[in-house]
């Protein structure tokens, strides 16, 4: 007998709830507010807003399927399995803190702020639940495959992301390593830099774009379900032993970025998550690519 669907909703701590757990009370976090010239009214009016977004997407789950609720936090220890639909109930930057524990389960973005979210990943809005989450269940109606960027070290450890992986030292330091390209006949250059960072055609939209409007945009972004990736290099730095040729360029399908750690300790993270880190120490190498997995979200 196969299981029925579970519904997992996921959400974060609003700022209002963070705020009543740092001062213990409404009144002292709307005091510690108005000393630096807010409101604690509209943070509440948002947090109200989250909560009725929430109320009304679980009311919309059909009373077949069964439910779970799992917050930001949380991910990293949350079990994911085969038969869920992903529910995610919040901004844009929480459908990718979610995507990259998922391996093929679709994901319906639901926007608990519309027009203060860019709404690129939370497409719906709450009233919509009730119609697309039976639909979410059919294999190929109405889903976007987007591409996600994976980064693998040599002793195993893996690492994936749906906007950009970032690669440096801890706190954005200099970091120190050899860059190069697998295809490109085992060339590699030394440098020293604040860090490298992957992107996906999604993660144009972020990160990535900012550091491509720095650079001119001579490259062209990738669209989001693009096998296609782009890269840069930031604050390299010119010195006799380090060099900034290759602080640039794009990935296809198969290519590969190899970087070979020259610094007592680099890290990788994916999608602004530093607390889910890889760690690589002297002489350790890792390749960052394409990945074969890709987000499927609904509509």
């Amino acid at each position: 007998m196969s299981l029925a669907p579970r519904a997992v909703l996921v959400h974060r701590t609003t700022e209002y709830e963070e705020l009543v757990a740092r001062h213990g009370t409404h009144g002292q976090a709307a005091f510690f507010l108005s000393s630096r010239g807010r409101d604690i009214e509209e943070v509440a009016e948002r947090h109200r807003r989250t909560r009725r977004a929430l109320a009304e997407v679980t009311s919309a789950i059909p009373l077949t399927w069964r439910q779970s609720q799992v917050e930001r936090a949380d991910l990293d220890r949350f079990l994911f399995a085969p038969e869920d639909v992903v529910i995610v109930v919040g901004q844009d930057g929480l459908v990718a803190n979610v995507a990259k524990y998922l391996a093929g389960q679709p994901v319906v973005g639901i926007d608990t702020d519309p027009g203060r979210n860019p709404g690129v990943l939370v497409r719906h809005r709450p009233a919509d639940a009730g119609a697309l989450l039976p639909s979410a269940l059919a294999s190929a109606t109405g889903v976007s495959e987007l591409t996600m960027v994976e980064a693998v070290a040599d002793d195993t450890q893996r690492l994936l992301a749906l906007n950009e992986i970032y690669l440096g030292a801890a706190g954005h330091q200099t970091a120190r390593y050899r860059l190069g390209l697998e295809d490109d006949g085992g060339v590699v250059e030394a440098q020293a830099s604040s860090g490298v960072l992957v992107g996906t055609g999604t993660g144009a939209t972020g990160w990535i774009r900012s550091v491509w409007q720095e650079r001119g945009g001579s490259l062209r972004l990738p669209a989001p379900t693009e096998e296609r990736l782009v890269w840069f290099v930031r604050e390299a730095w010119p010195s006799p032993a380090t060099g900034t040729s290759c602080v640039a360029g794009e990935l296809t399908a198969g290519g590969r970025l190899t970087l070979t750690v020259e610094s007592e300790r680099i890290i990788a993270f994916g999608d602004g998550i530093e607390s889910d880190a890889v760690e690589l120490t002297w002489g350790q190498t890792v390749r960052v690519g394409v990945c074969g997995e890709r987000l499927r979200l609904v509509g």
